[in-house]
């Protein structure tokens, strides 16, 4: 298996190109300030609250997601937090950063691949990622556009039956993505090629995602979107 062998890579935004926990970090500051917890007690316990939200109000836009885990965390860890300071968090994915290697594949890979977005953002949010990114994708579907949240099947199901309108089948799709959680287990169950975006080999755990419990299986994997961009030449180096 090659990466040559696809049309198209869809993308997980959150964790694989946009680095979301640094992101959830900074914007938290204002309760964990007033607390001594590690990183990833911060983020396993804002991994709880997301995707509980997410189950049950799927049709919820993201911001609002956002917003209730603020209060969520801010009543689990016995602080006093306003709804308009949760909002502010509901807003802050404009702040969230690109890693730095995220742009400069990506305008590489264009010029290769359809660059498919199936992400758990809303649209306005996801804007301020999209112009960090360079805008270089064919289509974008975020849980707004579904009315739910991956894991859900729905998402996938949307997806697919969108790429059929650009001409791509499943066998044409290499899912690429960080999460575990929201990406690789649907990816297997939809049949679909996937390619694990490492980017937490150096870190315990699983960050703002949940544990999946048993560990889906991948067909690929690099600790970075440099490290795909570096097999894709080098698969093009042996072609020629």
């Amino acid at each position: 298996m090659k990466l040559s062998d696809y049309k198209a890579l869809t993308f997980d935004v959150y964790g694989t190109l946009i680095d979301w926990e640094s992101g959830m970090i900074a914007g938290l500051e204002p309760l964990t300030r007033q607390l001594d917890l590690s990183r990833n007690a911060i983020l396993e316990a804002h991994a709880y609250h997301e995707s509980t939200c997410q189950r049950f109000t799927p049709a919820r836009n993201y911001r609002d997601i956002l917003a209730t885990v603020y209060k969520r965390l801010a009543e689990e860890w016995g602080l006093r937090a306003t709804w308009e300071e949760a909002q502010t968090y509901g807003r802050s994915v404009e702040h969230w950063p690109a890693f730095p290697d995220s742009a400069d594949a990506l305008a590489y890979l264009k010029d290769h691949f359809k660059l498919i977005v199936l992400s758990n953002i809303d649209n306005a949010s996801f804007a301020f990622s999209d112009a960090k990114l360079g805008r270089p994708f064919t289509a974008v579907y975020v849980a707004e556009d579904v009315g739910s949240y991956k894991p859900d099947a729905r998402n996938f199901e949307y997806m697919l039956a969108q790429m059929v309108r650009l001409g791509l089948g499943p066998g044409d799709i290499l899912h690429t993505a960080e999460s575990m959680f929201h990406d690789h287990g649907p990816a297997n169950r939809h049949g679909l090629a996937n390619c694990w975006i490492y980017r937490r080999h150096d870190e315990d755990g699983f960050g703002a995602t949940m544990d999946p419990g048993d560990l889906p299986s991948y067909d690929m994997m690099f600790h970075s979107m440099a490290d795909l961009v570096t097999a894709h030449r080098a698969e093009l180096a042996e072609r020629d």
